[in-house]
């Protein structure tokens, strides 16, 4: 009876874990979308509130990481259970990055509201869009356990890698037709490598999850990690390195 009560009060806790990351995933879907639609519009104020309420997700990520702790000091779990829990630390860990991330896209959109209007503004959302799918989709994989839709996440990021790419080419292009656009392409240019470390992070978890499903430990060397870091030219524009 005893060990009954220990195994129902563990599947509780483990119960409790992955609604926790489903709160945390689905305010971190809802920041990153109100991110780039923010963006879009180069509306202030909605992007203040945005970077305010990544607190919030930061606490549930602490709460997280401590009851995970707690568990695996108290209950010292094997086997299935052990991966659980640590696939559950580092999709916290993944998602609590995200929502970093969709506090810089709405701390970028702080300088383009008061910068001219690009056209290449459409192309980011359009990045934006693509990986708010799949977004959605990993954390869909994640609460069904589905190793094949993590399957179809991870090999999406190749498709955000070409447009990222696609995209750095654009705004220099903009850049180098006209000094006037420095400002707000360096500032969309910025915006696109969050997304894309976003897409990055969502194939993380994507790898995460088939590794719980399935046991398998994927590689971690990506299709395509898109251009290298940023290199400012003194009196000239970024390029990638």
């Amino acid at each position: 009876m005893g060990t009954d009560h220990i195994v129902k009060a563990f599947d509780q806790d483990l119960k409790h874990i992955d609604a926790v990351i489903a709160e945390m995933g689905g305010l971190v879907e809802a920041q990153f979308a109100d991110a780039i639609e923010t963006m879009i519009r180069r509306d202030a104020e909605r992007a203040e509130r945005i970077i305010a309420n990544d607190e919030r997700v930061d606490a549930l990520e602490k709460d997280l990481d401590r009851g995970i702790i707690k568990m695996i000091a108290l209950r010292q779990p094997m086997a299935d259970d052990l991966r659980m829990l640590i696939v559950a630390l580092k999709i916290g860990s993944s998602i609590e990055r995200i929502g970093d991330y969709a506090r810089n896209i709405a701390r970028r959109t702080l300088t383009l509201a008061q910068a001219p209007s690009m056209p290449a503004a459409q192309t980011v959302a359009r990045l934006g869009q693509l990986v708010q799918r799949m977004l959605k989709n990993v954390l869909d994989a994640y609460l069904t356990r589905d190793a094949d839709k993590a399957e179809d996440v991870r090999r999406s990021d190749r498709e955000v890698d070409a447009m990222y790419t696609s995209l750095v080419r654009e705004l220099l292009t903009y850049m180098m037709e006209d000094p006037r656009n420095i400002t707000p392409c360096t500032q969309l240019m910025f915006a696109a490598k969050n997304i894309e470390r976003v897409g990055d992070h969502i194939t993380t978890i994507a790898e995460n999850v088939i590794y719980l499903v399935r046991g398998d430990l994927l590689e971690n060397k990506r299709p395509d990690d898109g251009p290298g870091p940023l290199t400012v030219i003194p009196g000239g524009t970024p390029t990638p390195s």
